[in-house]
């Protein structure tokens, strides 16, 4: 009898935890990005081309590791989150997104590249909200890669609806190619996050959930 009240004891105890382990990517993830802002901000051209951006942008798009590589034919892939800007001027609570892609061209190799997104429309917010979101598409949106062969200094007068700023191992500005890449919802790592059924655009639009977990990748956007 005490043998069976033991077993049952840490069965319950497992699957206490089942939850918690499930949120394991999505909490990696979280605190990657968590971790680019704080690089970001180091940089020293930081506080002259990014933060004029996100203090002005509509939402936020952190994909902490980009992946690139292939030999002959490539490809790229990685997880992100979203998060927009509240009527009250908070941050939202970040929605799961991918980023994948493939290429065919001269290369070989593996290398990981951060990008920031900063959104500047409501148009380029409901394009990313959308299931899909093919960069280079005839989508009627002007996405604008800071660092191929665009300044810093410049984009100030440049209107976008997105601007992508990339961080490689060289430092800021290191190069990047989004032609044919598609971002992608992750609703199933929303749900299991946040432990209910919801979407990219409840999280982001109506803050209808919250995990505590991810309040300092809000605060430090906001600081």
């Amino acid at each position: 009898m005490i043998m069976v009240k033991n077993f049952v004891l840490v069965a319950l105890l497992a699957l206490s935890a089942l939850p918690a382990l499930a949120q394991q990517d999505q909490q990696q993830t979280v605190n990657s990005a968590l971790t680019t802002m704080e690089r970001m901000k180091n940089e020293p051209s930081y506080r002259e081309s990014i933060q004029p951006k996100i203090d002005q942008a509509r939402a936020l798009l952190i994909v902490p590791a980009l992946y690139k590589g292939g030999f002959i034919f490539g490809g790229q892939y990685g997880n992100g989150v979203l998060l927009a800007k509240l009527p009250d001027g908070n941050w939202s609570y970040p929605a799961f997104y991918t980023m994948e892609g493939g290429s065919f061209g001269l290369q070989i190799g593996l290398e990981s590249t951060a990008v920031i997104f900063t959104i500047m429309s409501d148009k380029g917010l409901h394009a990313v909200l959308n299931n899909q979101f093919k960069f280079g598409a005839d989508t009627g949106l002007t996405v604008l890669v800071v660092g191929a062969g665009i300044g810093a200094s410049t984009t100030s007068n440049l209107g976008a609806d997105m601007y992508a700023f990339s961080m490689s191992g060289i430092g800021l500005y290191g190069g990047l190619s989004l032609e044919g890449t598609v971002l992608s919802t992750r609703e199933s790592w929303n749900s299991v996050y946040y432990n209910q059924e919801v979407t990219s655009r409840a999280i982001v639009l109506d803050n209808a959930v919250s995990n505590p977990k991810a309040d300092s990748l809000r605060d430090i956007i906001g600081h």
